[in-house]
């Protein structure tokens, strides 16, 4: 399927684009269920609807191709070491502890929960001037995230008491029953599959086994970022519970708009307004850069629209070598308000001046004329 016939991938898993790695998961366990082949025999469809969705989680569960994706769509990810036509599920794809799951839940196994559980990857927003987007910044930043609970050391039980053994499943974690001539094992629903029970929650965590906090954290910032990129700090985002390792946090950027500058890929734009008379006549302006102000010598006759080129003097390449450059776009600016002596003086200019000083206009009437005769 061609990259402009392709949906969306957020369209395609039904979430939103600021969707947590957690719901983007959970919606694909959803549909891959939906439309496995083995719930669909001979169905064609399901089984291109199947393809569709696995493709798309294979990149939005990826935090770098889903950065490429959210910046540049589906081009972005074309020589990236990703082909949506040819993805597999083999060792190295993001694939082989979901399906784990899923298959669970297509055949009514599910697996143990007992073992330890990753912390949640935290997203954090950063907001950022366009100076410190340019040249990179230390940030300091609070993130509030889940911790062990100190109380009960994430057993989630009141100190001096310990979670007893399920009567349910008997510690197992699952139950197992008759279906015709098969044994099914399903998830224990006493224990959510943990195998044991609290009956004397503890008081902090009310028997969660982790608490709400905050932390703070110091941020390098890399000279060259732009809004919508994202830095992975790995371990930092919430804490894993029962010996699971920490998540991982990512700092969204926004760079606040310039009020005299804007961007173009590593290039500055800068527009300058001078008068009629300083265009006409030529003149030499202080105008300003990243670095400081200098000076920009405007020769007579300049045009509104004209563009000056200083060479690297824009923003730095992102984990790169050099500089953008800064474009001067000349604005020249009518007069307005004229008093009783100035709009005189104008009338006295234009009945005194000829064609020639007007060049862009004559050549322009002249192709009209040319254009009906």
């Amino acid at each position: 399927m061609a990259n402009g016939d392709k949906r969306d991938y957020y369209e395609v898993l039904e979430v939103h684009r600021n969707a947590s790695d957690t719901e983007i998961k959970k919606a694909y366990r959803k549909m891959a269920v939906k439309y496995h082949p083995d719930r669909n025999p001979g169905d064609k469809q399901a089984e291109e609807n199947f393809k569709e969705v696995s493709e798309a989680y294979e990149v939005l569960s990826d935090p770098q191709k889903r950065a490429q994706y959210d910046q540049f769509g589906h081009a972005g990810l074309n020589g990236a070491g990703f082909n949506g036509a040819g993805f597999g599920f083999g060792a190295g794809t993001p694939f082989g502890d979901i399906f784990g799951d899923i298959f669970g839940d297509i055949f009514g196994g599910g697996r143990q929960q007992r073992r330890g559980r990753r912390g949640d990857d935290l997203l954090y927003n950063l907001e950022i001037s366009f100076e410190e987007a340019a040249f990179g910044v230390e940030s300091k930043i609070e993130v509030p995230y889940n911790k062990r609970c100190g109380t009960c050391g994430g057993s989630g039980a009141k100190p001096g008491t310990e979670p007893k053994v399920c009567p349910t499943c008997r510690g197992a974690g699952q139950v197992r029953f008759q279906q015709g001539y098969f044994s099914v094992s399903r998830t224990c629903s006493h224990c959510n599959g943990e195998g044991r029970v609290i009956e004397s929650p503890c008081g902090t965590c009310r028997g969660t086994g982790s608490v709400r906090d905050t932390k703070t954290m110091s941020v390098k910032i890399p000279a060259g970022v732009e809004t919508g990129n994202r830095l992975k700090l790995s371990g930092e985002g919430g804490q894993g519970t029962k010996g699971g390792v920490n998540g991982d946090l990512y700092v969204a950027i926004s760079v606040r708009p310039h009020p005299v500058f804007s961007r173009d890929n590593n290039d500055v734009i800068c527009e300058i307004p001078i008068s009629f008379v300083q265009a006409a006549l030529g003149t030499e302006i202080q105008i300003p850069t990243l670095d400081g102000r200098l000076n920009l010598k405007i020769p007579e006759g300049t045009q509104s629209g004209k563009v000056f080129r200083l060479r690297d003097k824009g923003i730095p390449v992102l984990q790169g070598y050099g500089r953008g450059d800064q474009l001067v776009i000349i604005k020249v600016e009518t007069p307005v308000n004229l008093n009783k002596k100035q709009r005189e003086l104008l009338e006295e200019f234009a009945k005194i001046g000829g064609e020639e000083i007007y060049p862009m206009k004559k050549s322009f009437f002249d192709k009209v004329v040319d254009l009906f005769s």
